[in-house]
């Protein structure tokens, strides 16, 4: 599947060595502002070879507009977005091409289509995931039409966790950590990683405020399977929490049951979601990533003709996928509120607006 959503529709296509990759986006209704710099911005935040936390690999990542907005405002058709790759260097793959990668998806590719493309990773590589943050991009300027704002950041590496959430210090933080006082041991822990020529994982957090009540589809369109679902598709990502998560099952009943007053809900446990169905709290998700699967150590694998052999990778990856992994976990909760927003079927902003206004 290259298509994600149902109303807000998103095809992405390319390869990480292809010439180029992009996105088709169907679905963004008529008169929505439209501009390449926002979008720009917003890609320019995943955007490799930015620091030493991230990949060496230097792209500019412009994104051009194809179609489907005039004169700064979408038309209703499709928007087409591309984003032409400028620094591939398929030489580093040589040498492992007839080689599967441990906790890669060369394996699994291989066998279900018999094709094998070793040139960065081909089709499963993140750096498809640079699409994913355009649409996004657009997701969010329709949401931000009713004043729905997707905010997000890290919020632990390995074991050192963020105590509190500032999602302004995120902004400016080159590796978007939420604590400023947990900052240097998170970027300690990348580093020493990285010195080790090994990798490290990570958890994001993204918090979804002002969403209206009422988003989601029971009993097969809940918004939690449907954000979870998204969250999950995401290059390296192993578990989705939503609210308390995993903590729920260590509570009570009475712990976790979120009680109200005449003001509304007087803790927020479920995560802004109940029955599937926002609930008009904040919806607090987290995203939880493995330590980047390319790394510079030794390691036994097998080739595709079964034999076990010793290799060595060579290439530029990041020392922790969940630092740009929380741009895309961004973008991805976007679409999927967006989506959400427009399955009242309607093809204007200003209806739309009179629904949800």
């Amino acid at each position: 599947m290259n298509s994600f959503g149902t109303r807000f529709r998103v095809t992405t296509f390319g390869e990480s060595h292809a010439a180029a990759i992009g996105c088709v986006i169907d679905g963004v209704p008529a008169g929505l502002e439209v501009n390449e710099s926002y979008i720009q911005s917003e890609v320019d935040k995943r955007r490799p070879g930015l620091s030493k936390f991230a990949t060496a690999r230097k792209e500019s990542d412009k994104v051009e507009i194809l179609s489907g907005v005039f004169e700064g405002v979408s038309t209703g058709s499709p928007i087409a977005l591309i984003i032409y790759n400028e620094n591939q260097k398929s030489s580093d793959y040589e040498s492992i091409k007839s080689l599967f990668r441990p906790s890669h998806a060369d394996f699994t590719y291989f066998y279900k289509y018999g094709i094998r493309d070793y040139r960065g990773g081909g089709r499963s590589s993140a750096r498809e995931t640079a699409a994913r943050v355009a649409a996004g991009a657009i997701a969010k300027k329709l949401l931000g039409e009713f004043g729905v704002q997707v905010l997000s950041g890290i919020f632990s590496i390995g074991g050192v966790e963020a105590e509190s959430l500032d999602f302004d210090f995120a902004k400016t933080s080159e590796i978007f950590a939420l604590d400023g006082a947990k900052e240097e041991a998170q970027k300690t822990l990348i580093l020493s990683a990285k010195a080790a020529h090994d990798s490290i994982g990570g958890c994001a957090y993204v918090k979804i405020i002002n969403a209206p009540i009422g988003l989601g589809e029971p009993l097969y369109g809940k918004l939690d399977a449907a954000l979870a679902s998204a969250l999950m598709g995401i290059n390296g990502a192993k578990a989705v929490e939503i609210g308390e998560g995993v903590n729920a099952s260590k509570l009570l009943g009475s712990q976790n049951n979120d009680q109200m007053d005449k003001e509304g809900f007087l803790s927020n446990h479920a995560g802004g979601i109940l029955g599937g169905i926002s609930n008009g709290n904040d919806i607090d998700l987290k995203v939880h990533f493995k330590p980047t699967p390319s790394i510079f150590l030794e390691q036994s694998t097998q080739d595709t003709n079964g034999e076990c052999v010793q290799f060595g990778l060579k290439g530029r990856h990041d020392p922790c996928i969940a630092v740009r992994g929380s741009i895309v976990a961004n973008a991805m909760s976007a679409l999927v509120v967006a989506d959400m927003l427009l399955l009242n079927s309607v093809s204007n902003i200003g209806k739309l607006k009179k629904i949800y206004g």
